[in-house]
């Protein structure tokens, strides 16, 4: 179970100006071509909207896997494969670099052309594109990196673009920025903890010891080559560990934060590991990509866009 800080007793991350979002852009879908969703590569369902489809309806839908250099190579590719058999374009984009922004202007000219636009009245109009896309994902830097020159408010913190404007890429396509929009409730878990390990839900609202553990246990289950580069562990040490895991899982996630703990001098007066410290290692190196091109999600376990 998943632990809150102080008094919250759940995640309930839903302030007042999200509502109020929400249904003004049920009101700008009005004035769009595509809906353009941008999401994290890395947990590609868990940072969708679940809303979105009901949201938009019949419009047009792209999905941008965004921070794809984080993300491992062969589960990108299977993510696009994924969309594309549900018939939703995907591009992976990292935003940092500029990759992939090329092939996103290309895809939105193609599928206003698949369309048929121009039957519509729109000949010598701009393509208008709606962006949209929970706090945390790159949504400001991908339309900053898209429209060469900085135009939305960027920040580390969840939540920073609040005001919607137009963003003018080129004489054929326009942007409509909206602030990210985030579940009413986040009633399942395993989508919080995705949240929590990106850093899309704030770290003073969850223990940081707790999301620390959750995502070691997922690193060691799926991940643990890349902990055995990073913090030099000895390899059939951490083998042995993962074989026991099912078996004793606390008390074997609790010994690798240890053993972390010493190879990065995480020790308190007395000998005893700073096991916040370790947590608080555990997630900056892996949201900043120090233990290398992780998936949380795979696709092949998905059902449901």
């Amino acid at each position: 179970m998943i632990k809150m800080n102080d008094n919250k007793s759940n995640i309930n991350w839903y302030p007042g100006h999200m509502a109020k979002t929400k249904k003004q852009i049920i009101e700008d879908l009005k004035l769009v071509d595509i809906v353009v969703e941008i999401v994290d590569a890395r947990i590609p369902i868990s940072s969708q909207n679940p809303d979105i489809k009901e949201i938009i309806k019949n419009k047009t839908r792209m999905i941008i896997l965004n921070k794809s250099d984080l993300a491992n190579e062969l589960e990108n590719k299977n993510w696009i494969s994924y969309f594309q058999k549900k018939q939703i374009p995907a591009v992976l984009v990292d935003s940092v670099s500029g990759s992939g922004i090329g092939t996103v202007l290309k895809k939105i000219e193609e599928i206003y052309q698949a369309d048929s636009y121009a039957e519509k009245g729109r000949v010598g109009k701009s393509i208008r594109i709606m962006i949209l896309g929970i706090p945390n994902v790159g949504k400001s830097s991908f339309i900053n990196r898209i429209a060469k020159r900085i135009t939305a408010q960027v920040g580390n913190k969840p939540g920073v673009t609040r005001q919607k404007q137009w963003i003018r890429v080129s004489d054929k396509i326009e942007l409509l920025d909206t602030p990210g929009v985030l579940w009413p409730k986040l009633g399942n878990e395993t989508i919080a903890l995705n949240l929590a390990f990106v850093g899309t839900i704030k770290d003073d609202i969850l223990q940081t010891l707790e999301v620390g553990y959750q995502l070691l246990k997922v690193l060691l289950k799926g991940y643990s080559q890349n902990l055995i580069e990073r913090y030099q562990l000895e390899e059939q040490e951490l083998k042995g560990i993962v074989q026991n895991i099912q078996l004793e899982e606390n008390e074997k996630v609790i010994e690798v934060m240890n053993l972390i703990g010493r190879k990065r001098g995480a020790i308190m007066v007395g000998g005893q590991i700073n096991q916040e410290r370790v947590a608080n290692i555990l997630l900056d190196d892996f949201r900043r990509g120090k233990l290398g091109k992780i998936t949380l999600e795979k696709a092949e376990n998905k059902i449901n866009v």
